[in-house]
């Protein structure tokens, strides 16, 4: 994780939960007030981004010591302990909030991530992420996937071409749209088709894609059309596979499976903070 982004993010997030100052803490401990605090989990789930942890508390006051007990893409148990934190009390207060929504939100994208992953239960075919990410949140949601055991898929529209049902229908025809990337695109870059159907496998591996995604195609139908696509070629299924049907797609060949859900539907874990004073 680029931590100079972080960084950058987790200041909005301050000034969105904080402003200026705690006006509780401030009100109800002296200033000099020192505590530790203990974040434990209260359920059982994949730890994802303990990082944040002192990255958050070093905006407000560097002072303040963390200490991280487990690290990320650990197993958690309920009751157990993730990190301390020691310092100013008034401190500890200001920045909780803020660690404990992104430490819940990635804990629970690793988590579900991990269910996939042990419910695909495949060596050869790895899960990756998509685009479908909290507005802002991205660059955590996307590590704590990793966390998880899953990959990730382009982190925005920036860094791959995906051609899309949308892009195909505007030029007519899967070839025409490549052969328009290719024109523009220099070498360094992948150029992946979206296909739905066993005729347009066969052209995107005509016109030169890098990349084939079966879109919302049964494990059958991609069984039928992969013999078609090269091993030159990455392959990838998405569309419509969950936790209950992915173990369907096991043996169908794929190199990867992009799930839009262990993001966008992620359940956050339950993780608290106690201060003992």
């Amino acid at each position: 994780m680029n931590q100079l982004k972080a960084k950058k993010r987790i200041e909005q997030f301050l000034l969105e939960d904080v402003g200026d100052h705690d006006l509780t803490s401030e009100i109800l401990f002296p200033k000099n007030t020192t505590a530790r605090a203990t974040i434990m989990a209260k359920d059982i789930g994949v730890l994802a981004g303990t990082e944040l942890i002192e990255l958050t508390y070093h905006l407000i006051d560097p002072t303040i010591e963390v200490v991280v007990i487990k690290n990320d893409g650990a197993d958690l148990a309920k009751g157990e302990t993730i990190a301390t934190v020691t310092g100013n009390v008034q401190s500890i207060l200001t920045g909780e909030r803020v660690v404990l929504n992104l430490l819940q939100r990635m804990c629970g994208v690793a988590t579900l991530t991990n269910q996939a992953v042990k419910a695909l239960g495949s060596k050869q075919t790895k899960v990756l992420d998509t685009r479908k990410t909290t507005p802002g949140l991205r660059m955590f949601e996307k590590y704590a996937v990793t966390c998880g055991g899953g990959y990730n898929h382009r982190y925005g529209l920036y860094d791959g071409v995906m051609i899309k049902d949308n892009h195909i229908a505007h030029y007519g025809s899967i070839s025409k749209a490549v052969e328009q990337v290719k024109t523009k695109l220099g070498h360094m870059v992948k150029v992946e088709v979206e296909t739905e159907n066993q005729d347009q496998v066969v052209e995107a591996v005509r016109a030169g894609a890098d990349i084939i995604m079966f879109d919302n195609q049964s494990p059958e139908e991609i069984v039928a059309a992969i013999q078609y696509v090269p091993d030159s070629i990455v392959t990838e299924a998405s569309g419509n596979i969950n936790l209950t049907n992915i173990h369907s797609y096991r043996d169908c060949g794929v190199d990867y499976i992009s799930l839009g859900f262990i993001t966008h539907s992620a359940i956050a874990l339950d993780i608290s903070m106690n201060i003992d004073l």
